[in-house]
This record gives structure tokens, sequence and C-alpha cells, in this order.
């Protein structure tokens, strides 16, 4: 990646700036945060048709094992995270998170069994950390090795499986969280059909050299326009999708930012390889006993957007705040405001009435399953 007054820029970013994004800082990358259209139709035309995203930012890592025998790679990785490795079969990932000795999040990534080595993708402003936390807790066993060569893009949307396909039809047989090694314009490239929007669709590693010849020929679909990180950030707010350092941090634990589901039997109380883990004494007396708060959606009254940040309180007046809001935003599907935020457990239930401050006024949100939109995933 190249570096420019302190920015690091993707192998995308003459592309960026030929179709007229708004460049902005981000993660320490000067990232597009949208184009021509729009933030709003740039995220209808995702749920619409296909959306493609330039997260080239993010952390590609393999982790190889010394012995030469997977096995050990995912073991030694389990230390690190509170998720089934082991059990990952080939061609197939898993989201996860790295936990503190408090069981609070360092970051989240996705963990990808490639049969020789394990592929993981980590998040831009956490991934030099991620890499140092890798070796020091890997390095008997494993490679650890960044992969600085390769650009990430992520194509979105019910339409995304149609023009991937004009590339290599193979991906039309790929089901959620799925995968795979393929060819796309004669580069080898990893190709998962997962994302960050709720939708269906692929993010592809591809080697740096080829990531404009991509995506030129993806955006030459008549059903694929460019999207930027404005968009991005209010698709996953309505998917219910947490971002790190917003919705949960070191300071959140898995149970108590909702994301029990991605702990496997195998690594809870009971499990073969229970516990474990970095501050498995806490994470696993949370979900035997429950957490003093939760992370819940939350859809405000009116047309008003609450920000992350915005205080929670009980009451239409007085008392102190009970919780804070971590992300919110006006949401184009649902068109309507929509958030997420931490509340007392008691206070967590759906149908909750709460009231959110903003500009000293405390405007009414109602606690709310998430995600707030039907996702789209393709499960079989």
């Amino acid at each position: 990646m190249a570096e420019t007054n302190a920015l690091h820029t993707t192998p995308l970013d003459a592309l960026h700036v030929a179709l007229g994004a708004r460049m902005v800082p981000f993660a320490g990358y000067s990232m597009p945060v949208q184009y021509s259209a729009g933030v709003m139709k740039e995220h209808l035309h995702t749920r619409a048709a296909a959306g493609l995203f330039d997260v080239s930012h993010m952390g590609q890592v393999a982790i190889r094992p010394k012995s030469g025998d997977l096995a050990d790679a995912a073991l030694a990785l389990e230390t690190l995270v509170p998720v089934d490795v082991a059990g990952l079969k080939e061609g197939r990932q898993r989201y996860a998170v790295f936990t503190g000795s408090d069981g609070g999040i360092l970051d989240d990534l996705m963990i990808a069994n490639r049969g020789d080595h394990l592929f993981l993708v980590v998040n831009a402003a956490c991934k030099e950390q991620d890499i140092a936390h890798l070796r020091a807790g890997l390095e008997a066993s494993c490679e650890v090795e960044p992969l600085t060569d390769r650009a990430l893009l992520a194509l979105q949307g019910p339409a995304a499986e149609a023009a991937l396909a004009t590339l290599n039809p193979a991906v039309a047989e790929m089901r959620f969280m799925d995968a795979r090694a393929l060819d796309l314009l004669g580069a080898a490239c990893i190709v998962s059909r997962s994302g960050y929007t709720g939708e269906d669709g692929y993010e592809i590693s591809v080697p740096a050299d080829t990531a404009e010849k991509l995506a030129k020929a993806l955006l030459a679909l008549e059903t694929v326009e460019p999207i930027g990180l404005g968009a991005r950030d209010s698709l996953r707010l309505e998917a219910g999708l947490c971002l790190y350092g917003n919705d949960i941090d070191t300071t959140t634990t898995p149970v108590e930012g909702a994301l029990e589901w991605s702990m496997q039997k195998v690594r809870k109380a009971g499990g073969d390889r229970e516990g474990g883990f970095p501050g498995a004494d806490v994470i696993l007396k949370q979900l035997a006993e429950g957490a003093t708060r939760r992370r819940v959606g939350l859809l405000p009254e009116g047309r008003a957007p609450v920000r992350g940040g915005t205080s929670l309180f009980a009451e239409a007046e007085g008392g102190a705040p009970v919780g804070t809001v971590t992300s919110g935003g006006f949401g184009p599907t649902l068109e309507a405001p929509v958030a997420m935020g931490y509340v007392p457990a008691e206070l967590a239930g759906s149908g909750t009435r709460l009231f959110a401050e903003v500009r000293g006024k405390r405007l009414a949100v109602t606690v709310t399953p998430l995600p707030f939109v039907t996702p789209g995933y393709k499960r079989r």
C-alpha cells in the first residue's frame, strides 16, 4: 500500500478519484466516503442490486503451522479467541473476536480454513496490534504472515451472485460463509460468501496488481455501482452488525455485546475444549449468569437521528443516564432513524421505552430486536 501525506492509499485510489469519490481519512487510509450518487442512493442500490466496496484497508493475515498440521494452528489460535477453530472445515469461514484477560474485545475478525493455513481478515484500525498479538501468542507453533500485496473488495446485494458469476460461474455454488480459492480474470483470488451489509454477497481477496482490473470489470455491469464508507456504515447498522471501536471494544465482553452466538458449544462450559482463551472466567460466568448490560437495537420515534455517544434515560424527565447509544443514524431502507446501544439487562427487553437526550431534549426510543432488516444470506 502506498503512503501519501501520512495517509495510506489502497490499490484502487486512482479509480476512486476517477469515479468522483469524496475521499476522507479513515483508519490511516484515504478512503471514499461516497461517490456522486450520494450515501442514500448508494445504500438503496446495494439493497436492490449490487454495490462494490473497496475494503483494502483491512488486514489480511495467513497463519501457517510450523508442523505442517493445520490442527496445530487451529488449536493455537483457540488460545486467543473463544470460538471453535479446530472444528472449522476446509473451505469454511467463521466470525470471531480476540478477547483480553478481563473478557473485553480487542478486535473482531474473520477466520477461514484454507486447507494448509488459516486466512484471517482483521480491522484496519487494529491490524498492527492484532498482528503483534498473533505473533506473541502463536510464534512457538505458527508463522504469522501479513498479506500486504493483496487488495480486498466486497460485492454486496441481491445481484452480487449474478454479477460475480460472469467472471467465474463457480461462485453461484457457494453458500453463506464458504471461502474458496477461485480464478477471477486470471488472478488467484480468495472469495468468501459473506459481507458487512446484511445482504448476500462476496468478499474478494485479490492480488493488488489485479484489483483495479477486477473492480472495473464488475463496475462495467449494469447492476453494479461503487459504494463508499458512508453507505457501508448505514447498511451494517440496519443489519445490526457491530463496528469495532463503537459498538464493541476493550470495555465490552462478547456477552454484553450480544455476540454469544459466535461462541460454539465446544468452547463453553461443559464443552470438550471449554475455556482456554483470555478472559474465559469472566465470559463463561456471564454466559451462565447473564451480564449486567446488553447491546440492543433502538428505534427512535420521529425522524431525528440519534447518534453514537447519546445518553439514554429511563424516564422522560430527571434521573441519571442508564445507557449509551453506540451507533445511530438514518436507515434509508426503513425510511426512519435506527440505533444500537447498551442498556441495563433489566431494560433490554423488546418493547422497553427509553429516552435519548438529543440537543437538550429527550426523545422516546424503543428497544427492538436486531437486525432491523431481514438478512439476504444464501445459507443453502
